[in-house]
């Protein structure tokens, strides 16, 4: 006799960075920072700050805002740009980048930079669609002679009868929705819905009148559908425009030769032209003015913005004067440094006439308690247990290195008081490992001091 267990589906995520990030943690009425929320401590102002561009990016009346998160490394300038996009939930689109992304051998920056801008606008499309749905009560397909001569007959058109509680009709359908009926195994007494437009046919189940029949079958009952026959249902679809410009670029089918070795081959990545991209934002109008889709404009997140050169924020000026342009978020951790491609200072490496387009929110580093703080909700979040003491420890060693340091120490800390037969991390682990490691800050002075490694 085999006996298996079945092991459980549910996803096993693996805590990155910015696990604990859950929103900006402000208050929904006065739309204040509270000191700890949603996985963020401290930064109010930031937040605050933050907490107004969600509402400008909600209200879809703006385009091509930027915003720029400026602050020294590890005061949490990503971690507030994942909180903006936890606020804005899954529906408005959200594409963050690095500034070396644009660097590629195959295509050029400016087309890299538009691909991640067309990513974060997002389309919803509003289908109507006319169903037709009841239980079976009549099923009669009426044949004509063949029209091509000879003994043969063929189908004519079938006739099918449908009844909800509201009522009955009686639909005269094409020959070819035959095939689709067989093919689902429709009998009297099945519910089944068809729909107009496309002719497709579902079997839901049987109807519940037949429940009481000792059927050897396994057969699914369902209750007789309310309402008319024929209803009309509203379906939502979400896409983005880079989707569009994808599905257009790349035509799928033919089935000549050329077409099955282009399918077959390896797909190299092709730049889309202004013109099919001109021609989708027409069409996309033209949805938009007919009421048939809405323009959802979302976030483009671009870290580390002292990575692209003069090309790019040339470019970038143009894009954001668009009408199809997201918000775009900015962050960098640089002070006035050279224009990437030029020899010109500016503050955080990026051109005067960009910066004035705009928002800076400024990040302020960390202070101890704080830092407890974030490290007790890491701690909790990576399912590490911690003593007060190991905290105020953390805290200390934050002060002097940086958080992202004190923040690897939590496992190696673990790891040294389970080998110790403890459960919880005391401020004697975390002592240990800062002796065992070195920080950047720590190891920079040592090569100051000594005349570094290179010979």
């Amino acid at each position: 006799m085999k006996i298996e267990e079945v092991k459980s589906t549910t996803k096993t995520a693996r805590v990155s960075a910015h696990t604990h990030v859950k929103g900006l943690g402000l208050d929904p009425q006065s739309g204040l920072a509270s000191p700890i929320g949603s996985g963020l401590v401290g930064q109010e102002k930031a937040r605050e700050a933050c907490g107004v561009v969600v509402d400008l990016i909600r209200s879809k009346k703006m385009a091509g805002r930027a915003l720029l998160l400026a602050g020294a490394p590890g005061t949490g300038k990503t971690a507030l740009a994942l909180g903006i996009s936890q606020e804005l939930g899954p529906k408005v689109p959200f594409c963050p980048m690095v500034g070396s992304e644009v660097f590629s051998s195959e295509v050029k920056k400016t087309e890299v930079l538009m691909e991640h801008f067309r990513r974060a606008i997002g389309l919803r499309i509003r289908e109507s669609k006319e169903v037709y749905e009841g239980e079976v009560i009549e099923l009669t397909v009426e044949e004509a002679e063949d029209p091509l001569g000879g003994y043969g007959r063929t189908i004519s058109h079938v006739v099918i009868g449908l009844k909800t509680t509201k009522g009955t009709k009686t639909l005269r359908l094409d020959p070819s929705i035959h095939d689709s009926l067989s093919k689902e195994g429709v009998s009297v007494g099945d519910v089944i819905y068809i729909e107009a437009n496309s002719g497709a046919v579902k079997r839901v189940g049987r109807s519940d009148s037949f429940a009481t029949e000792f059927d050897l079958e396994a057969e699914e009952y369902v209750p007789l559908p309310k309402g008319d026959v024929h209803k009309k249902k509203e379906v939502v679809q979400d896409v983005t425009l880079h989707d569009l410009d994808v599905a257009n670029a790349r035509p799928q089918g033919g089935r000549d030769v050329m077409s099955m070795m282009a399918a077959m081959g390896k797909p190299k990545k092709t730049e889309i032209t202004d013109k099919l991209r001109t021609e989708i934002n027409r069409v996309v109008n033209r949805y938009i003015d007919q009421g048939v889709a809405e323009l959802v404009p979302g976030v483009l997140f671009v870290d580390e913005v002292h990575m692209l050169d003069i090309e790019c924020f040339t470019y970038l000026n143009r894009s954001l004067e668009s009408s199809l342009s997201p918000i775009v978020i900015f962050a960098t951790n640089r002070g006035v440094c050279k224009i990437r491609g030029t020899d010109i200072l500016a503050p955080h490496g990026v051109p005067v006439d960009l910066l004035d387009r705009m928002l800076i929110v400024r990040t302020i580093p960390y202070s101890p308690e704080e830092m407890m703080q974030i490290m007790a909700i890491r701690a909790s979040v990576e399912g590490i247990e911690t003593d007060e003491s190991a905290l105020k420890a953390l805290g200390e060693v934050g002060t002097r290195t940086s958080l992202r340091y004190t923040v690897q120490m939590l496992t190696p800390a673990r790891i040294l008081a389970e080998t110790c037969g403890r459960t919880a991390v005391s401020d004697e682990d975390i002592r240990e490992v800062d002796g065992l490691f070195f920080d950047g800050k720590a190891s920079a002075k040592l090569l100051a001091a000594s005349e570094g490694y290179m010979k």
